[in-house]
Formats: structure tokens, C-alpha cells, sequence
């Protein structure tokens, strides 16, 4: 256990780092070696390279969590700030399968979960990391095994089965946080239904870890969640300068620490430089892409492996993505967190996540993002592994070009397994939209 702890520190605070600066300064270089003299994109943010680093150190460390410290398995719309404040490293296995699919290994992952019965109608981030339970393979090296799984109903009911099928593989328990739907805005007694699973929930992790869990800990947990909240809201709200000194695209990647390390010191330190990298942009005229004619909002997840095809195909027509419901969700959520009653607060943070809510939230939530940032078009991500994101948007297509007179594409994909998106007909479709602004 002593010597498990210290490889942990040592890769956590002095080896790790290095490697990992190390290794980014290497990419950086061949990178600059090969990159395009006529790429349709403006400058690359600086900030990207400490972004590498910080989420490359977060996995590298996880390689050695499990013996050192309290491990939870945890999904995005989980309150993990009371697992931090309890000293558990938490891993995020949806942020793990994008990761997958950006690697091009989602397919191969899904097939080892196929082969033992699953559905290929599943979630594809459900099946990419089943699949890394069961074939032990996976870009980061290795993932700590879990002392503890837990996951919330509040972005679909998938989770619940995928963490059961966890929970059965690995042999730990499984903490389930169910948060009633939400028409409008929760009543008090679906707040208190949450804050008592909240409380059964802190008395697991209790015994898990072997610690109490502190009041003044807590607070500053949550004190940081709403810091980063806060910061990752100001840096989506550069977006909208004309022209926005970057892309939703990049929101995509950037998110990552908003997402897997919410309520450090770390991420709250990162937004702050990439805040700064992007008023500076700003000021200076510097945009995200080259030549923005047009300006476009995206609602779902992103298309992980198609991300680069997709955004270039853009970019060259100077079109630029300039907000997204996905990455908004992650700021606005998270402005609800009061750290003077940080479990009372996380039970409505957590129970207002975007798809725990109505479609005329979601409609609302479109049409406000497509104002504030003067969009003139959207793209609508009807996502085959999504099902309770991609719900509706027939009828969100048709509010959007009615009510705001902006045009509307319906892209049918998948966020993470390229067997279930054809190229041909997803740039064809996209060649047509944009040609419709003629």
C-alpha cells in the first residue's frame, strides 16, 4: 500500500509531469514539421498544448490510483464534488470512450462486447468501455480499477445498466442517484428525493474510503465546481465576438477538465489561461477559423471521429461553429452549486441537467444560444447512440427556421462508432447545407 502510494504521488506531482511535457513538446514539434500552409483555421490555440498535459497526467496518474487511493468510476452528470472532497480519484468512462473514438478504437472495443451477447443498438460509449473492462485494452495505457461505481439517471437510463454490468465485472458496489424529469422546474419534494439519495450516497463512499467527510472540504469543493463553472462560462461567452477567437469544436476538447476533474484547483487554473488566451484573440481580431461568413450553433454530442473532417469541411467555406448546446450545458448547470450548502445545491445542479429537462427547455436553451452568438444556421446531431439527446429535433429543426428564420441541418451519425455513420451521405448532406447559403 506504502509503495503503491508513493509510485501514485510520484507520477501525480514529479515524474508524471515531466514525461508529460516532454512528450507534448515532442508532438508540438513534428507537428509544426507537417502542418498545412493554407489550413482554413486561424492560429491554434496555445493553451491546447496545457490542456494535453493536464488530461495526459490525469490518466497517467490513474494508472497507479488503484491501492494508492479510493477509486470511483463515475457518469458525467454524477455530483462527484463530495468524491473529491472525500479523496477519491475519479474517472469518467464517458470522457474515457470519446478519447476511444478519437483514437479510431471504438469500433474494435464494441466488437469484444458484441461477441459476448451485446446489442449493437447500444450506446456506443456503453460498449467502448465495456469493452476495455473485458479486453483490458485501452489508448491511456491502463485504467484504475474501481472501488466504487456510481451514476445518475439524469442523462439517460442507459447508465444504470452499463454501471450494473460494471458493478457485476469488477465486483464493487454500484451507488445509483435517480433524479426525477423535470417539466419546467423541480419541485421541492423531487429536490428532497435527490438530496436523500444524496445523503445515502455519502455514507457509501464514507465506508469505502474510510474517511468522514468534512464540512470545510465539502464547501471548498464546491466553492471550486462553481468557480469552473463560472470560467468555462466566460470562456464560451468569447464566442460571441465577431469574429468568435475559436470554435465549438474546440469547446469539444476543451470541456474535458470541466467534465473529468470538475472542483480541482487544476482546472480552475487551466480556464483561467485559456480565458485569458481567448480575450486576448479578441482584442487583437485573431478568429477561430480564417474567413467566418456564416455563424452556426450544434445541438448533441459531437461526431468524435469525425470531428476534424467535419470542421475542416466547414472551415473551408468559412463557416464556423460558434456555440453548442453540449459544452453551454456544462456552465449553466453548474452556476446553480452553493457551496454554503454544497449537498442541498448539487441535488438541483444535478436534477436541472439539460436532458433531465423538457423539450421547450432545450428549444428555449436553442434559441437563446442562437441569438446571443447571431448564428445564421444549426446543425441538429441526430445521434444514433443518443437517443434522449437526439428526441425531438424533427420539431426543433422546424421551431428554428420558423420562429428565428435560420437554416437548419438534421446530421444523422453516431458520437463514437464510425460502422454506424456513412461518410458519403453525412458530406453530401453537409455540401447541400451549405450551399443553401448561397
Amino acid at each position: 500500500m506504502i509503495a503503491r502510494r508513493l509510485q501514485y504521488e510520484l507520477m501525480s506531482h514529479a515524474l508524471g509531469p515531466a514525461m508529460v511535457a516532454y512528450q507534448t513538446w515532442s508532438d508540438e514539434r513534428r507537428r509544426s514539421r507537417r502542418a498545412a500552409k493554407e489550413s482554413p483555421f486561424g492560429p491554434q490555440l496555445e493553451c491546447t498544448r496545457k490542456l494535453k498535459e493536464l488530461m495526459t497526467r490525469h490518466y497517467l496518474a490513474g494508472r497507479y490510483a488503484d491501492g494508492a487511493v479510493p477509486v470511483a468510476w463515475v457518469t458525467s452528470g454524477f455530483p462527484v464534488e463530495f468524491l473529491r472532497a472525500l479523496g477519491f480519484f475519479c474517472v469518467y468512462p464517458e470522457n474515457h470512450a470519446a478519447l476511444c473514438s478519437v483514437q479510431r478504437k471504438s469500433a474494435e472495443l464494441s466488437e469484444v462486447v458484441e461477441k459476448e451477447g451485446y446489442s449493437r443498438d447500444l450506446c456506443s460509449y456503453a460498449r467502448s468501455d465495456i469493452g476495455c473492462a473485458l479486453s483490458l485494452k485501452t489508448p491511456v495505457g491502463r485504467l484504475p480499477k474501481p472501488d466504487l461505481l456510481a451514476c445518475c439517471t439524469n442523462i439517460c437510463q442507459t447508465v444504470l445498466y452499463w454501471y450494473r454490468a460494471l458493478a457485476e465485472h469488477f465486483r464493487v458496489p454500484l451507488v445509483l442517484l435517480d433524479t426525477p424529469f423535470v417539466y419546467g422546474s423541480a419541485s421541492p419534494h423531487q429536490i428532497q428525493y435527490v438530496r436523500d439519495q444524496l445523503g445515502e450516497a455519502v455514507e457509501t463512499a464514507e465506508r469505502i474510503s474510510g474517511r468522514k467527510l468534512s464540512g470545510e472540504r465539502m464547501q471548498r469543493t464546491a466553492e471550486l465546481a462553481l468557480e469552473g463553472a463560472n470560467l468555462w462560462g466566460q470562456c464560451l461567452e468569447q464566442g460571441r465576438h465577431s469574429p468568435s477567437p475559436w470554435t465549438g469544436f474546440d469547446g469539444f476538447f476543451h470541456m474535458a477538465p470541466i467534465v473529468s476533474l470538475r472542483g480541482s484547483e487544476e482546472t480552475n487554473d487551466y480556464y483561467r489561461l485559456l480565458l485569458a488566451e481567448l480575450q486576448d484573440r479578441v482584442s487583437r481580431g485573431i478568429s477561430g477559423i480564417r474567413e467566418e461568413r456564416h455563424r452556426l450553433v450544434w445541438d448533441n454530442l459531437p461526431v468524435w471521429f469525425k470531428v476534424r473532417d467535419i470542421s475542416t469541411s466547414l472551415a473551408q467555406r468559412g463557416f464556423n461553429l460558434v456555440c453548442t448546446s453540449y459544452t453551454n450545458a456544462w456552465a449553466e448547470a453548474g452556476k446553480r452549486m452553493d457551496p454554503q450548502d454544497p449537498l442541498g445545491s448539487a441535488a438541483r445542479v444535478y436534477t436541472h441537467i439539460i436532458l433531465n429537462q423538457d423539450l421547450n427547455n432545450r428549444m428555449e436553451v436553442l434559441r437563446r444560444l442562437a441569438t446571443e452568438y447571431r448564428a445564421d444556421g444549426a446543425i441538429l446531431h441526430s445521434d444514433r447512440s443518443c437517443k434522449p439527446y437526439s428526441m425531438g429535433q424533427v420539431d426543433l429543426r422546424e421551431k428554428l427556421a420558423s420562429e428565428l428564420g435560420i437554416k437548419v441541418l438534421l446530421l444523422e451519425a453516431d458520437h463514437a462508432d464510425p460502422r454506424a455513420y456513412s461518410s458519403e451521405q453525412g458530406e453530401t448532406r453537409l455540401a447541400a447545407f451549405m450551399e443553401s447559403f448561397a
